[in-house]
C-alpha cells in the first residue's frame, strides 16, 4: 500500500507543526441560512450557538433574501437541477444566456460568458486570450485565484508594486516591445479593503496601448453610485477590457462568476477556456437566483445605500475605540493584529461574546499582517453593529491592544 505508516507520520507531524505555530485553520459549520444572525456548530459536536456574523461576503444582504430563493425554486421547477455536460457538447439553456445578457448592461460591457466561479473564470481568461509572445503585468496583491490563471499562462508574467502607478508605468515601458500587454488587478482587494486607481490605470494603458483586466468580485453589486462595480466609482465604465466578477459575495452568494468585455476577448474564452470547456456550467437554480439579484439591483438602490450608511458606521467607530485599522470607504474593514495567534485567540474570544469573525494570517495574508477581517452586510441593522462593536472593545480591551500602535502590540505579541 503506497500511503504507508510513515507517510501518514509525516502528514501528522506537517499538520501538528501548523497548529503549534497558530495558523492552524479550523471551520465552524452553520445550520441555518447565511445572515446576520447564524446559529454555528463551533467547535465541532459542540451545541448551536447564535451569533451576529460580521465576517461574510453577503455585503448586500441577498443570500437568504426571500424573492431570491422564490426564482431559484422557480428556477428549479422551470429549467431543472443541471445540465449534466458542458455547453458546447450539450448546449444551453436560455436563462444562461439571458443572465449573460443582463451581466453585460449592468456591467457596461459588449458580451459576457457564465463560468462555475470566478475563480474558473480567472483560471481560463489569460490562456483564452494570450500567447507566450505577450506579458501580464499585475498588481502583486492580486487575489489568489488570478495568481493561478496566470501561471496557467505561456504569457510573460512582471509584477508592480502595490497601486503604485509610476512602477506600473516603468513596467509598461520596460515591456514596450511585447505584442500585447495585460495589465491585471483586483477592483477591490479583498485582504486590505482598498481599491485600485482605475481612473490613472486606463490613463497609462492608453498612452502604452495596454489592455487592462479587473477582478470586481468584492465590488460588484455594491460600489460605485449604483453599484456597478468599481469601474463606475472611477468613471471608466466602457473603458475596462475584461472584468471577471464573481455571484458568490454581494449578487446572491451562491456560486459562479463571469468574464465579461470585449465582445472578441469574450469569444475567445468560449472558444479556449479550459475551465468553460471541460466543466459544467452554472445550476438553473442559481442562473434564475442571480437574475433576480439583477432585477432588485437594477430597481434601486436601496441596500448598496444602507451598506455603505452601516460601513461609515463601523469605521468611524473602530478607529474611536482605538483600533488599527485598513483605510479605505469600502465594507472591508481589516483590525490589524500583527500576530497570528492572537488574531485566532481573539477570534475565539469575539465567539464567546456572540460575534462570528475570523483571524486571517499566513499565508493568507503576509507573516507579521494577521488581523480580524470584518466585512459589513446591508443585512446588519444598528443593533447588529453596536453588539458587534461592544464585544470587539471588551475583547480588544482584555489583549491592551486599545489606542496601542503597531510596535507597541508587536512587542507585546511578536509577529
Amino acid at each position: 500500500m503506497g500511503y504507508t505508516d510513515q507517510t501518514r507520520a509525516m502528514y501528522r507531524e506537517i499538520l501538528d507543526g501548523l497548529k503549534e505555530a497558530g495558523i492552524y485553520k479550523e471551520e465552524r459549520y452553520i445550520h441555518s441560512p447565511q445572515a446576520a444572525d447564524i446559529e454555528v456548530e463551533f467547535p465541532e459536536g459542540s451545541s448551536l450557538k447564535k451569533v451576529i456574523n460580521i465576517c461574510a461576503n453577503n455585503y448586500l444582504g441577498l443570500s437568504s433574501h426571500p424573492e431570491v430563493i422564490k426564482a431559484a425554486h422557480e428556477g428549479l421547477d422551470s429549467h431543472g437541477y443541471g445540465m449534466s455536460s458542458v455547453r458546447f457538447i450539450c448546449g444551453t439553456q436560455d436563462i444562461h444566456r439571458k443572465l449573460e445578457h443582463m451581466l453585460t448592461e449592468f456591467l457596461g460591457t459588449e458580451d459576457t460568458i457564465l463560468f462555475p466561479s470566478c475563480l474558473d473564470a480567472n483560471s481560463g481568461v489569460f490562456e483564452a486570450i494570450l500567447t507566450k509572445d505577450d506579458v501580464m503585468i499585475s498588481d502583486r496583491l492580486v487575489h489568489a485565484s488570478l495568481i493561478d490563471g496566470i501561471r496557467l499562462c505561456s504569457a510573460m508574467h512582471d509584477t508592480y508594486k502595490h497601486s503604485d502607478m509610476e512602477h506600473l508605468e516603468s513596467k509598461l515601458q520596460l515591456h514596450s516591445d511585447r505584442r500585447l500587454k495585460l495589465v491585471i488587478t483586483d477592483g477591490v482587494f479583498s485582504m486590505d479593503g482598498d481599491t485600485a486607481k482605475l481612473d490613472k490605470m486606463v490613463e497609462l494603458c492608453e498612452k502604452y496601448n495596454a489592455m487592462l483586466l479587473v477582478d470586481d468580485s468584492h465590488a460588484s453589486g455594491f460600489i460605485g453610485k449604483t453599484g456597478r462595480g468599481t469601474h463606475e466609482k472611477y468613471n471608466v465604465m466602457g473603458k475596462i477590457d475584461v472584468i471577471t466578477t464573481t455571484f458568490g459575495k454581494g449578487l446572491g452568494g451562491a456560486s459562479g462568476g463571469c468574464v465579461s468585455g470585449r465582445k472578441e476577448l469574450v469569444e475567445m474564452c468560449r472558444q479556449k477556456a479550459r475551465p468553460y470547456l471541460f466543466s459544467n456550467t452554472i445550476a438553473p437554480p442559481v442562473v434564475a437566483g442571480v437574475i433576480r439579484v439583477l432585477e432588485i439591483l437594477s430597481a434601486t438602490t436601496e441596500r448598496r445605500d444602507k451598506l455603505e450608511k452601516n460601513t461609515i458606521f463601523w469605521r468611524e467607530n473602530l478607529q474611536k475605540a482605538g483600533f488599527i485599522i485598513k483605510e479605505g470607504d469600502t465594507p472591508i474593514v481589516p483590525i490589524m493584529l500583527f500576530n497570528a495567534r492572537l488574531s485566532q485567540n481573539f477570534s475565539r474570544d469575539l465567539y464567546d461574546e456572540g460575534i462570528y469573525a475570523t483571524g486571517f494570517f499566513f499565508p493568507v495574508v503576509p507573516q507579521g499582517q494577521a488581523r480580524i477581517r470584518t466585512q459589513i452586510s446591508a443585512g446588519h441593522e444598528l443593533h447588529h453593529l453596536e453588539k458587534a462593536l461592544d464585544a470587539f472593545t471588551k475583547v480588544g480591551k482584555k489583549y491592551n491592544i486599545l489606542g496601542k500602535t503597531k510596535q507597541e502590540i508587536i512587542d507585546m505579541y511578536g509577529m
